[in-house]
């Protein structure tokens, strides 16, 4: 029998609920109010479990179990006419991956995804026919965990909280994602492979074989993108209902055709950002997840040989109030590591955070300090809400992403008037190419007529570069800590020219580099550097900075 049955007689019975009249029925005034309180508290459910409120989804799901024990009398021997339980044949991949991850969320909550991944090697890379890498989940993979992990038998309870979990996710949650999307992943993706609805799929003669953008859903797990080739969501019509409520938490706004696109942020904090057509190809969704133990403890995120290196470098740079950009391609762990670097920065210092979406949540980590977030609205601009943050005792400045010629501006301007230093983020693959990026900025869109001058203005502002990496296996890395020197004299900018000939401003040094799978020590941070540095220690960080730079000096790190 089809699962659609029943959440058709799911649905009505809600529906039922929600329209009785206590009133008519008879009932004593404790009873009707009872009614009453009782009707107010599922219809606030059910709106509330779809912006993943966890309390709520519960309780939706207790009552769906109920009514397929009470109406439509499912028991222990009916219940394989919608799962078959009892015959693994039966199953789809599909449903032995849910079986499975229900089991291992029993014992590992959260943390089940990742542990079932781990335990059977799942996220190892696999081999095209031309010989490149890839990431993917198959059906066959799953049959072969389901079947190596033994006949499973399951309690009656266990099966029906498995199949109201399968009506709750198309009637109220998020299709089939909705057992992973509250997982520990870095991110969940769907409709970004595959064919899009009406993309002429009679030019193709075998159309059959073809996935469709419906089936499309894909994991980021500890840097690595993995297709999950063995679900889908099996219609558009179910893929579009996902991204059309998927955004919807404490956001008024909908997703038309004029609009096309949409970034939200969801309950727990995690990034959405939703497009359809004509804007996009097809209807997509992409979830990001921030690992809030990552940004509290640096350590965890940079792990290789001699990591205390960069760590301790780091934490002298902010503690020496420099203006500091993380660069690096996406998913390469820029936010994150930016937000560990929090630790290192003075209790006393008001931070003013200006992000696209709230995603940081650093109140969570710090609920204790001075911390303030903004963010743009269709009614305020980025520079706007940067102006206001003037007027808002901010000492520490820190901007989740760096895009826009003006907000490049701004940070210039910030960096040198405003704030105590500033913290941001970059795409640029080179310190060379986020100079000449700021430097361009600052000639579209902050007044500047001369190349020369307003690279001079960059050079000034921005101190050092950490440039993030990630390997085709996720793992990711510090690949360089590189300080940003101006050159003052002349004669100095002959010897420095740029590829097109001309004089540059501004030369680069590598303080740290990540060579051979370990972190190594290149040269001092230049004289300027530490004279700006130590204007703002105290006279026992100045003897411990030196003790520690002799240190590095002498490669004791290294020995560890």
């Amino acid at each position: 029998m089809s699962i659609h049955i029943l959440l058709d007689e799911v649905i009505d019975t809600f529906t039922k609920m929600l329209r009785e009249n206590p009133y008519e029925r008879g009932l004593n005034n404790d009873q009707v109010n009872e009614r009453i309180q009782h009707k107010k508290i599922l219809r606030k459910a059910l709106r509330t479990c779809v912006y993943g409120d966890k309390q709520a989804k519960m309780y939706v799901k207790d009552m769906i179990k109920d009514i397929l024990i009470k109406q439509c009398k499912i028991n222990e021997e009916n219940i394989f006419d919608y799962i078959p339980f009892h015959n693994s044949n039966l199953l789809s991949a599909e449903d032995k991956f849910q079986i499975l991850l229900f089991v291992y969320e029993k014992q590992y909550n959260i943390f089940a995804l990742e542990r079932f991944i781990t335990e059977y090697n799942l996220d190892m890379p696999k081999e095209d026919k031309e010989g490149n890498y890839y990431y993917e989940i198959t059906e066959e993979e799953i049959t072969d965990v389901y079947d190596r992990y033994g006949g499973l038998i399951l309690s009656f309870h266990d099966q029906l909280t498995l199949l109201s979990q399968k009506i709750y996710e198309r009637y109220k949650g998020n299709g089939v994602i909705d057992s992973i999307r509250d997982m520990k992943i870095d991110g969940i993706s769907a409709g970004v492979s595959g064919i899009p609805e009406g993309f002429g799929l009679d030019n193709f003669f075998n159309t059959k074989t073809l996935p469709a953008s419906y089936d499309s859903i894909w994991i980021f797990y500890k840097g690595k993108s993995i297709h999950l080739s063995f679900m889908g969501f099996h219609s558009y019509k179910e893929l579009i209902r996902v991204c059309r409520n998927i955004y919807r938490y404490d956001n008024p706004e909908q997703l038309t055709e004029q609009k096309g696109y949409l970034v939200a942020e969801a309950k727990d904090g995690a990034r959405i950002a939703v497009a359809r057509p004509p804007f996009c190809e097809s209807w997509v969704f992409f979830i990001r997840k921030f690992d809030m133990v990552l940004q509290e403890d640096i350590t965890n995120l940079i792990t290789d040989l001699n990591y205390n290196l960069p760590i301790e470098v780091i934490k002298w740079l902010i503690k020496g109030c420099q203006v500091i950009a993380i660069t690096g391609e996406q998913g390469s762990g820029k936010t994150t590591l930016l937000m560990s670097f929090i630790r290192f920065i003075h209790p006393s210092y008001n931070l003013r955070i200006q992000e696209l979406s709230f995603e940081l949540h650093l109140r969570k980590i710090y609920p204790r300090r001075n911390i303030v977030t903004f963010r743009e609205t269709d009614t305020i601009s980025g520079r706007e809400s940067l102006d206001f943050q003037k007027k808002s005792d901010g000492t520490v400045s820190i901007l989740g992403e760096v895009t826009t010629n003006e907000v490049c501006c701004w940070l210039i301007s910030m960096s040198q008037v405003a704030s105590l230093f500033t913290l941001f983020t970059h795409h640029a693959k080179t310190t060379d190419n986020l100079v000449i990026a700021m430097r361009n900025a600052l000639l579209m869109e902050g007044g500047f007529q001369n190349e020369t001058i307003a690279e001079e203005q960059v050079v000034e502002a921005i101190n050092f570069d950490i440039h993030m990496k990630k390997t085709k296996e996720g793992h990711r890395y510090i690949e360089r800590i590189t300080e940003i020197v101006p050159i003052k004299e002349e004669y100095q900018k002959v010897y420095h020219t740029q590829k097109n000939g001309s004089k540059k401003s501004f030369c680069t040094r590598d303080i740290i580099r990540f060579e051979e799978n370990q972190y190594v020590w290149v040269q001092d941070i230049s004289k300027e550097g530490y004279k700006r540095m130590k204007e703002h220690w105290n006279k026992e960080e100045v003897e411990e900075y030196q003790q520690t730079s002799r240190k590095w000096r002498n490669y004791e790190w290294c020995k560890r």
